[in-house]
Parts: C-alpha cells; structure tokens; sequence
C-alpha cells in the first residue's frame, strides 16, 4: 500500500486537506462489508468530530470497559492521530468486538453491510444512554444533570414520563416519520409518529432516489381486509394512509431494496436496477413542505451478482474531492464516475458495482465536508 499512498498523495499534492487522513483498512477474510461502512462513517465529519471529542473526554476512565463504542472511538483516533497521510490499518479490535457482540457477524459467511450499518447505529446510542443513566444515578444530587457524554438530559422524578434521552447518534442521524390514516367515512386524520435512522426503500428499473421516495410517500388505499378500525366510527372503514417525513434528519442515510425474495425461487435475488442517485438532493415529501436540500458524502457498493456473495467497498467525497476505498486500497475518483455505481439499465450487464446505501448530509447546516 506504500505505493499506492504515495500514488494517492502524488495526486492531490498540494491540495491535499490540512490534517485530514486516508487510510485503507485491513480485511480479516469477509469484512468488507464493515469496513465501506466504517469509511462512509470517519467521512460523515459532524458524526466523526462528536466520536472524536467523545474519545478524548472519556479516554482517562479508569475502570470504562471495552465495548463497540470505545472500539470505534479508538479506531477514528487512531486513523486522525496518524503521522502519515495515507496508509493502512488494521481495525482489529473493533472487528473482535463486533464478533463477541453479536454472533451474526462471526461467520465466515458474505455479510450485509445495511444490517451491520443499522446494528452499530443502535448499538452506540443503547451504550450511550446507558453511560447517561449511570451518570445520573451518579449524580442523584441536585447538581445541574447537563454535563453528560451526550447532551442535554430531563431529569424527572422516578416513575413519571421522561424524555427520551437524544444522544449525538441521534442528533445526527435521526429523523421522524408520521404515518397518516384518514378515514373515507368521516374524514378524521389519525397521525402516528415513528423515529428513523434511515431509509429503506423499494426500487424500480430505470428510476431515481427522488422517485423512489414519491413511491415511499405515495396515497395507499385501505379496503377489503385492510380496512382500518378508526376510532371515531368505532368500526372497521375505508380510509387512505400516507408516509411523510415529518422531520428530516441531519444526516440522511438511504438503503436501497437490492436484495427481494422471489417466493418461485426461495431464495433472495439481487436487483441490479439503475436507480439515479443525484449529488444534490431536495427532499419534497415532508410535512412542512419546505424542500429540504442534501448534499452526497459516500455510497456503499455492493459489487456481485447476487445476495450470498460479493464485495462492498465505498466511495467518499472528502474536501470536494471523490476517493474510492476498497478494504486496504484507496485511490481517488472523478466525480464523473459516481454515475457508474446507478445500476444496470439492463437485467443481464457485466456492471455488478450497484450503489446500495447512500449518505446525504443536509445543507441547512454548516457543512464541512
């Protein structure tokens, strides 16, 4: 990898980024899949910067045991704090970690880079808010609650309703759906609101993220045995429900239904449709409205022809440029080519490198990537 570092920082020269870091990172046999999800991470700047901080007020617990949070903490540090621009490294300790956490990542068997995504996403903030709750307990004096490792918290009285706790891992990638049903008979709305870390959704040949999310939004008609028991009829009725983004995440993580279980062929099958994912993105299907307007930092691609087996590596936008990470390589891309990773517009193509998870960054906040 010498060389290609080398290669890597002959390219940029002198444009390349005061302090910033690109390093490979090791495969231990079948970690690909973690390994383009744990670059689109280092890459989503807010989220690193917090981990980071996170690390550094933290590092001096004596008795803080080891667990997926520490391990990554750890590994980002490791990454940022290297003397070297570019390289490799071996995410050892965060792998082993992984493994002893959850035995669905300790075959040898292909992996799925969206589950691992969402599995560490919830993860870290269950750690979190269990730091938060042992540090209250700590402090069950009337000392201000505030100076937790994430944020601000609402202490109340035992047994009475507390806010959920809003960690940073919340923060940046949480968002709200509502799920309205309105019934045809007597016109009531019933609004019902559900948390998100991201987004999967259905895909279609030939189409594109912003008709795939009209699709997601789109009016469905509850009839026959789908009828809906509304509350102010008291009986089963017709009525229409809708998806809407009530509130649109900081960070907005979009999952591609690649993988469909065809019920003739008992088994998954990989949908290799090109679905345009722009590099601008305006959210129109929320509640206010209001276009919410997103910019791509990273796509993890899956390259095979089917669910079992196949590789992931990742494409990042770091200080205006692309690179291409793939385990210990990192090279660096025209913007041009991110359109190659869309899809095939043909059901049999010798393309097998599909975008799979895309990571938007909203552009109402000051963005520093």
């Amino acid at each position: 990898m010498g060389a290609a570092g080398s290669k890597l920082e002959k390219a940029l020269g002198d444009q390349f980024p005061e302090g910033e870091r690109y390093f490979g990172l090791e495969n231990f046999g079948n970690t690909c899949y973690c390994n383009s999800v744990l670059q689109a991470l280092y890459f989503c700047v807010p989220f690193r910067e917090q981990l980071l901080d996170y690390y550094s007020s933290n590092k001096n617990v004596a008795d803080a045991e080891e667990n997926l949070l520490t391990c990554l903490a750890d590994l980002f540090t490791q990454i940022s704090s290297q003397k070297k621009k570019t390289g490799v490294i071996a995410p050892k300790r965060f792998v082993q970690r992984l493994k002893k956490q959850n035995e669905l990542f300790r075959s040898y068997m292909h992996q799925d880079a969206h589950e691992f995504l969402n599995f560490l996403l919830n993860e870290l903030v269950d750690i979190l808010e269990k730091e938060a709750q042992a540090a209250k307990n700590d402090a069950e004096t009337p000392s201000p609650p505030e100076k937790t490792a994430n944020g601000p918290k609402n202490p109340q009285a035992n047994g009475v309703h507390k806010e959920p706790l809003v960690t940073w891992v919340h923060k940046n990638f949480q968002g709200i759906l509502t799920n309205e049903t309105r019934c045809l008979r007597c016109e009531t709305v019933t609004a019902r609101d559900e948390t998100f870390f991201d987004l999967s959704l259905d895909i279609e040949q030939n189409s594109s993220i912003t008709s795939c999310l009209k699709n997601f939004s789109s009016t469905e008609t509850l009839n026959a045995e789908d009828k809906f028991f509304c509350d102010k009829c008291c009986s089963l009725q017709e009525a229409q429900k809708r998806m809407k983004i009530k509130k649109p995440p900081h960070i907005l993580v979009i999952h591609l239904k690649r993988f469909k279980y065809i019920e003739q062929l008992g088994r998954y099958k990989k949908l290799s449709y090109r679905v345009v994912f722009p590099l601008e993105l305006k959210l129109s299907n929320t509640v206010e409205d209001a276009d919410s307007e997103y910019s791509l930092f990273a796509v993890v691609v899956h390259v095979g022809s089917g669910p079992n087996h196949g590789h992931y590596v990742s494409l990042v936008k770091s200080h205006n440029h692309w690179l291409f990470f793939d385990d210990e390589n990192v090279e660096m891309i025209d913007e041009s080519a991110v359109q190659t990773f869309f899809g095939s517009a043909q059901e049999y193509s010798s393309n097998t490198d599909h975008g799979y998870i895309l990571f938007y960054e909203s552009l109402g906040s000051n963005n520093k990537s």
